[in-house]
């Protein structure tokens, strides 16, 4: 019998790759195969309000060429994020820590897509080891430096 590894499946923006990132994907990876949907521009804004600083395409590029990705695609423009989550079809969504999506709500539409057997977790553990591990840390610093610099 030949051994098949799980499909774990991540989402998120990625928009200023850090160690958290890494570590995200790392720990998916000692579940099984990574496959990571990477937010588009529009539903990055209007989830959260703000435009990713990295467009679309060049993120996607960057999260295809880490590490123990085996697979990365851009999620739906018409924000049926369920849609593509059959479409991959994983054994397993491992959120992030600080990724705010309600597991409930997440299992009952797994449900009504017929996605039932798909095992949901949650990474408990942040990675900090370094001082900028958000892209809003990042952020903040480029901002900070950036006001303090004389013009």
């Amino acid at each position: 019998m030949e051994f098949m590894n799980k499909k774990v499946l991540i989402a998120g923006t990625f928009d200023l790759i850090h160690p958290g990132h890494l570590f995200l994907i790392n720990e998916a990876a000692k579940l099984g195969d990574v496959f990571v949907i990477v937010s588009t521009d529009k539903n990055r804004e209007l989830y959260s309000g703000e435009a990713p600083i990295v467009p679309e395409q060049q993120r996607l590029e960057v999260i295809k060429r880490i590490k123990n990705v085996k697979a990365a695609r851009l999620g739906r423009s018409d924000n049926d994020t369920l849609k593509t989550v059959e479409e991959i079809y994983p054994d397993i969504i491992l959120l992030g820590p600080n990724q705010k999506y309600d597991i409930a709500t997440l299992k009952k539409g797994l449900k009504d897509h017929g996605l039932e057997h798909i095992k949901i977790q949650r990474l408990q553990s942040y990675y900090n080891y370094c001082e900028l591990n958000s892209s809003r840390l990042i952020k903040q610093k480029i901002l900070e430096r950036f006001r303090n610099k004389k013009l």
